[in-house]
């Protein structure tokens, strides 16, 4: 009898059912499925060792050195490192480690920089600003007007010439750049040089390539004029799940931090911290190889699925620089009916607002957006991404039983059951059947 059979025999039902779940979407997710959710990844097996450690448990209000509660001399070591590793990675930067995920990050940073009844310029839902960004969730919740950026179709990115022109008439406190659906790296330089004429800031929200920054495959908006960089720590950047917030000005900093705390974060689930650390040595070490090959992943995944008959968007500008690749799936049903069939078939996708969708479209938009990265790190390369549209061509344009996919899918995956790009080292191996299988 193996470790589960036992274990969960010897277990109240209730429980017991609860953990086998757990299991089960461990291997499924792991060993079963090809992931190319574009807000995911995974961690190394040192990293989730280091996770699982006694910060789990604890409380650590305020900064490093300067505590509210004792007991905090060696949570005060790893996150004073650990913000050091991370603005290290970043060219230079002052980095907050504590807010607890993106929103968290971007919440704090739009009420360091604005008032209820203030005005912030975003980019449009459908061209990828994340609902923090909008009326609907962060600046709404602050009670800061959203006004929308425009956006130019051909190519794929912000209108320059009409956003700063609507920068210059609105005046708003802040400006959002980065986004959740993200082929192009924004025109960091000309919208930072119009915010700051009319005494705006810019925040970058970096969340989905963070990895890609610090992996020198997408420009640094710290070096282009950006004054502050908020991100999440689980995406490009295969960290645990948390947020970062980064700048270049003491001042801000400082400013920002006295928010951070306690207006939005009281203790700051610890046990990111060590977990977080380890990721950003690896990334420091192994990052540039990785993030060159999620981005050669990217394309060749795009490109392959042109050929399999795929409506691509950004085909005129090399269909994407980023981790994802994006596709136009109305005349196969629309992204739900999509996403739910590619799911049958084990492949895990995301529907997908399109620029030119109507925001109520939202429950069956046009498109689909993929990730690589996961799948990179997991050992991937471009002629895998090829084998990958092969099974989308399937599904979705031939109609071939899910379920038939669904085995070609499973035996593909038993040869990507490794965490690449990281240290030779698996401290997790005893543990193996409750953490990984």
């Amino acid at each position: 009898m193996d470790f589960w059979s036992a274990a969960l025999q010897s277990l109240p039902p209730e429980l017991s059912e609860i953990l086998e779940a757990t299991r089960r979407h461990n291997r499924w997710r792991r060993r079963e499925t090809i992931n190319l959710i574009a807000s995911e990844n995974v961690m190394s097996p040192l990293a989730e060792a280091a996770y699982l450690s006694d910060m789990l448990h604890r409380y650590a209000e305020g900064k490093p050195f300067k505590r509210y509660y004792q007991g905090t001399r060696y949570i005060d070591i790893v996150e004073d490192r650990v913000s050091k590793l991370m603005g290290e990675l970043l060219g230079g930067a002052l980095v907050d480690v504590r807010p607890i995920s993106g929103t968290i990050a971007n919440a704090a940073v739009f009420r360091a920089l604005a008032r209820c009844g203030d005005k912030a310029v975003v980019p449009p839902v459908q061209a990828g600003a994340h609902v923090s960004h909008t009326k609907f969730g962060t600046l709404g919740a602050l009670c800061i007007e959203q006004i929308e950026m425009p956006f130019d179709m051909d190519s794929f990115n912000i209108d320059v010439d009409k956003a700063v022109k609507l920068i210059e008439s609105v005046k708003p406190s802040f400006v959002v750049l980065g986004a959740s659906l993200y082929l192009f790296p924004h025109p960091v330089k000309e919208i930072a040089e119009a915010a700051h004429a009319v005494g705006a800031k810019l925040v970058y929200d970096g969340a989905h390539v963070l990895g890609l920054i610090v992996g020198k495959r997408w420009r640094n908006p710290l070096d282009h004029g950006a004054d502050v960089l908020t991100s999440s720590t689980h995406k490009t950047f295969p960290g645990p799940q948390g947020g970062i917030i980064a700048t270049r000005d003491e001042s801000l900093f400082k400013d920002i931090g006295r928010v951070v705390f306690p207006q939005f974060v009281s203790n700051h689930h610890l046990h990111r911290l060590p977990a977080l650390a380890v990721t950003a040595v690896e990334m420091k070490y192994f990052g540039e190889a990785y993030a060159d090959q999620v981005v050669r992943n990217a394309k060749a995944l795009a490109e392959a699925l042109a050929s399999e008959g795929f409506k691509v968007l950004g085909e005129q500008l090399g269909y994407t620089k980023s981790h994802q690749v994006v596709i136009d799936v109305r005349e196969l049903g629309g992204g739900d009916k999509a996403a739910k069939m590619l799911e049958e078939a084990n492949i895990i996708v995301n529907k997908n607002l399109l620029p030119y969708d109507p925001p109520d479209a939202i429950k069956n938009p046009s498109g689909l957006r993929l990730g690589v990265q996961e799948m990179t790190r997991w050992g991937m390369k471009e002629d895998d991404m090829r084998e990958i549209a092969k099974f989308f061509r399937q599904v979705l344009i031939e109609k071939v039983d899910p379920a038939k996919v669904r085995e070609k899918v499973v035996e593909f995956r038993k040869s990507f059951v490794k965490v690449h790009y990281t240290f030779d080292v698996n401290p997790l191996e005893d543990g193996k059947l409750i953490l990984l299988e």
